[in-house]
């Protein structure tokens, strides 16, 4: 096991055009050579991990060096991808030993929590990575559309990466829980499959202000937003205008939103077609860090002790006493499981904190036990956020 350099970047990208079933077809659109340009960045900036036979690599993971917001805080954040062995190799547990160097890397650099994009959440779970968002796939009718609002201010189609993009996005994702705080390489990733073929535009309020963006296509009589990003309700209704405006060039409008976006309620005919599915994982990387440094709500005053489990890391196995003075104090203790107040698994941990799910509903669940009192205070001291997902690649 080793780190993978620039000397095996192409062994990386046979490596995931084999376990991700990149055609050569995919590969001659693409070009070798630009997928050789866009591999670098990646193995410069990112801890990418793999096992080795022979100088030959046959497994491997990559982690992005990135930051989310968590209720009004940046976190550093491992985010995870790249994930592949070859099956001649599989079932001897070379991607488990991956995973556990790659999560102690990211404890060493202060990265307490991790995101990833599942081929399978039933294998994720298991290593401690827990569903935090849900996606809602859409499709519009062109007389679906929603009338035209009155708006004070524009939109204007622009250059792709013009930086007033950058700047809603930045005021975006510090309002928004669970977001990501995207640097260049992340804005770089998401985009890097689309780009040649997406147009931009961008709202602009009454002060000339950017309040929101859409990244669009309009192919076969169908507009498709690729990413839709408004600050407030008033730039929501200036892109929708816009949408609106393609009324005789297109059918149906489709997209993705999150579940706490009231798409269908927006719209005056809401019988569109809807299909919500699963999105994103995270797990915590180092409870005791993380606790610490989460932005608990005023209410929170009163000590409890928390008992967790991590089915991979050991040094976030046990119970941890967690009190409140000026600043949040989080302590290993040797209480025994079944006296804490609490007990959980990493895996509901995560769930709870970004407000996915509820403590009364984990609870309910059987995925965290505590007396009804120690419910009521952690749905308290937890911020009421739902959470709010941008993708990283």
């Amino acid at each position: 096991m080793r780190r993978v350099g620039e000397a095996h970047m192409q062994d990386s990208i046979d490596l995931l055009n084999y376990v991700f079933q990149v055609t050569n077809q995919d590969v001659s659109q693409i070009g070798a050579r630009q997928m050789l340009e866009w591999k670098k960045p990646i193995i410069k900036s990112c801890d990418v991990i793999g096992w080795f036979s022979d100088n030959k690599l046959i497994s491997q993971i990559a982690v992005y060096p990135f930051s989310v917001n968590i209720h009004g805080r940046a976190f550093k954040m491992g985010g995870v991808t790249g994930v592949g062995t070859y099956p001649e190799y599989a079932s001897l547990g070379l991607m488990n030993d991956l995973m556990k160097e790659s999560l102690t890397s990211m404890r060493a650099r202060g990265q307490t929590i991790s995101y990833l994009f599942p081929y399978s959440i039933p294998y994720y779970r298991k290593k401690g990575w827990e569903i935090i968002s849900d996606v809602i796939s859409y499709s519009v009718r062109d007389t679906q559309l929603p009338k035209a609002y009155e708006v004070p201010g524009r939109i204007e189609r622009v250059d792709f990466d013009h930086k007033d993009i950058r700047t809603a996005y930045k005021h975006f994702s510090h309002k928004e829980n669970a977001a990501m705080i995207r640097n260049d390489l992340a804005w770089v990733e998401h985009f890097k499959w689309e780009k040649d073929e997406l147009t931009a535009c961008i709202y602009y309020d009454a002060h000339d202000t950017p309040t929101g963006y859409m990244y669009y296509k309009v192919e076969n009589e169908t507009f498709y937003v690729k990413e839709m990003i408004f600050i407030n309700e008033e730039a929501r209704r200036g892109i929708w205008n816009f949408i609106r405006a393609h009324f005789s060039m297109v059918y149906h409008i489709k997209g993705k939103i999150f579940t706490n976006e009231p798409l269908s309620f927006f719209l005056e005919d809401s019988e569109i077609e809807e299909k919500i599915s699963p999105y994103y994982m995270a797990r915590i990387v180092d409870v005791q860090a993380f606790l610490s440094a989460f932005p608990f709500t005023k209410h929170a005053t009163e000590s409890f002790t928390m008992h967790v489990t991590d089915p991979m890391l050991e040094w976030n196995n046990g119970t941890f006493n967690i009190s409140f003075d000026e600043e949040t104090c989080v302590t290993a203790t040797d209480l025994s499981a079944d006296k804490a107040d609490v007990q959980t698994d990493v895996q509901t941990l995560v769930t709870m904190l970004l407000n996915y799910k509820r403590a009364s509903d984990l609870k309910e669940i059987g995925r965290l036990h505590a007396d009804d009192d120690h419910v009521a205070y952690l749905e308290n001291i937890i911020p009421d956020n739902q959470p709010w997902f941008s993708d990283y690649f």
